[in-house]
């Protein structure tokens, strides 16, 4: 129940985070934990292709799992407080 309304929570806060993952510097993108310069540079590679509507979908990147988007969606709610 726990894990769930977390997901719900963190969902509905990226709507309304202050930083956009289609527009993030590599310096904003690299304040995230576990993303460094080449995970920042695969996000900004990605998003020239496909605009971003949810972390969810950095999924199909290669070394993007469940915890490091988890991390992501709790780095843009942090950012809207």
């Amino acid at each position: 129940m726990k894990k769930l309304l977390l997901a719900v929570l963190c969902s509905a806060s990226l709507l309304f985070a202050s930083m956009d993952l289609n527009s993030a510097s590599k310096k904003e993108l690299m304040s995230i934990k576990g993303i460094g310069v080449k995970k920042a540079e695969q996000i900004i590679e990605f998003r020239k292709n496909k605009s971003i509507q949810s972390a969810d979908e950095l999924k199909v990147i290669k070394g993007f799992g469940k915890k490091l988007i988890e991390n992501i969606k709790l780095a843009l709610a942090k950012k809207k407080s």
